[in-house]
C-alpha cells in the first residue's frame, strides 16, 4: 500500500488545527492583571496625550459623554493634567473588555498644584493586543445635576476620593461553584433598572437585606437620621427617603421621578468577584431632562448587595454613541461583547 505523505501531512494538520488555534487563543487572552494594566496604560497615554500604535488599533473608536471624537487631543485627552486616587477595575475575561471607575485631574493647576478633580467611568475593548474601542463618561464638577444653581452632590470626584478605595465587599471572591453565568448576572442587575422604571412597588426586587447604594460618591440609601429626625414610614410616606434601604425604596413605589431607563448597555462582568458594570440613561420626561450614567452592581447568590453609580446631566434623549436610534430609545438590555 502506498502512503501519500503530502496528503497524510495535510490531514494531520487539519486535525490538529482546531487544537492549535484554541491553544493560541487561550495564550493570547488577557487575564485580570493584563486587562487592568490596559486601563493604567490608557490613563498614562491620555495624560501624555500620546496615541501610540503599540497600544491602540488604527481604527480605534473613541467616545466621551456619548459623543464620538477623534482619539487624542480632544475631551479629557486634551486637558488631563494628572491621575486621581480612586481606582476601581472591573475586568471581563470572557468578553476581553475592562471597565473602570476612577478619578483624574483636568486643566491648569490650582494653588495646591493640582488640576480640577473629575470622575471617569471607562470601558476598553481589547483585541489582538490592542485597544480597539474606548468609551468614557467624564463627570466634571461644573455639571449642573439638579437643574438649579449648583449640584446637591458637590464634586463627584472629590466625594469619590473621600471614600478612599472601593468597599471591601467588592473584592470578596465568589466560590467558583456558586458563580452564575455572565448572562445570569446581567439579568439580575437589570432587575434594578426594570424595577425602578416600572415603579409600582410590586415588582421583583432582588436585594440583600444589607444592600447599599452610592451615587456620585454619596450614600443614597441607609443614611443615618439626624438628631431629632423621625424615620419616614415607607408604607405611608409621600416621598421616597434616603434613610430607607434598597428594597424599601423600591417597594414604596415612590421612585416616579424616573420615567424611562434606556440604552442599557452591560459592558463588563467580573464573575470571580460578582460585579456587573453598565452604562445607561435615566429620562425624566416631565422636566425634559436626562441623566447619563455608569453603574455597577455587586451580585451574590442572585441578589444585589451593593451599587455604585456616577452620572451627570446630558441633553434629553441622547444616546451612548454606540447604539442605533432604536437601541438607544429602548429599555431592553444590551449585552456587549
Amino acid at each position: 500500500m502506498r502512503i501519500h505523505f503530502p496528503i497524510l501531512i495535510a490531514a494531520l494538520f487539519l486535525a490538529m488545527s482546531p487544537m492549535m488555534f484554541a491553544q493560541q487563543a487561550a495564550k493570547s487572552a488577557c487575564d485580570r492583571a493584563c486587562l487592568e494594566n490596559y486601563v493604567d496604560r490608557y490613563m498614562d497615554a491620555m495624560l501624555a496625550n500620546e496615541v501610540s500604535p503599540a497600544l491602540f488599533s488604527r481604527d480605534c473608536k473613541f467616545t466621551e459623554n456619548g459623543v464620538r471624537l477623534p482619539l487624542g487631543s480632544e475631551g479629557l485627552w486634551f486637558g488631563m493634567s494628572g491621575k486621581g486616587t480612586y481606582k476601581f477595575y472591573i475586568p471581563d475575561m470572557e468578553a476581553q473588555q475592562v471597565a473602570f471607575l476612577g478619578t483624574a485631574r483636568e486643566g491648569a493647576a490650582n494653588k495646591q498644584g493640582q488640576g480640577t478633580p473629575v470622575a471617569i467611568a471607562l470601558r476598553l475593548k481589547i483585541a489582538n493586543g490592542l485597544i480597539t474601542e474606548a468609551e468614557q463618561l467624564v463627570v466634571r464638577p461644573e455639571t449642573n445635576l439638579m437643574g438649579g444653581g449648583g449640584s446637591s452632590f458637590g464634586s463627584t470626584a472629590v466625594n469619590i476620593e473621600k471614600m478612599g478605595s472601593p468597599h471591601g465587599i467588592y473584592a470578596e471572591v465568589i466560590p467558583e461553584a456558586e458563580r452564575p453565568s455572565r448572562e445570569e448576572m446581567i439579568k439580575t442587575a437589570n432587575y434594578y433598572f426594570t424595577g425602578m422604571q416600572k415603579n409600582d412597588g410590586k415588582g421583583y426586587y432582588p436585594f440583600t437585606d444589607d444592600c447599599h447604594r452610592i451615587e456620585n460618591g454619596m450614600p443614597s440609601t441607609n443614611v443615618p437620621l439626624k438628631e431629632g429626625e423621625k424615620r419616614p414610614d415607607p408604607k405611608t410616606a409621600k416621598m421616597y427617603s434616603a434613610n430607607w434601604g434598597c428594597k424599601e425604596q423600591f417597594e414604596s413605589g415612590l421612585l416616579n421621578f424616573v420615567t424611562r431607563i434606556r440604552d442599557r448597555r452591560f459592558v463588563a462582568v467580573d464573575r470571580e468577584r460578582g460585579i456587573v458594570f453598565a452604562f445607561g440613561f435615566f429620562d425624566h420626561d416631565s422636566i425634559n431632562w436626562t441623566w447619563q450614567l455608569a453603574e455597577l452592581f455587586k451580585v451574590e447568590k442572585g441578589k444585589i448587595r451593593r451599587i455604585e453609580a456616577v452620572f451627570h446631566r446630558c441633553p434629553y434623549g441622547m444616546n451612548s454613541g454606540w447604539s442605533t436610534y432604536e437601541q438607544g430609545i429602548s429599555d431592553s438590555m444590551q449585552i456587549i461583547y
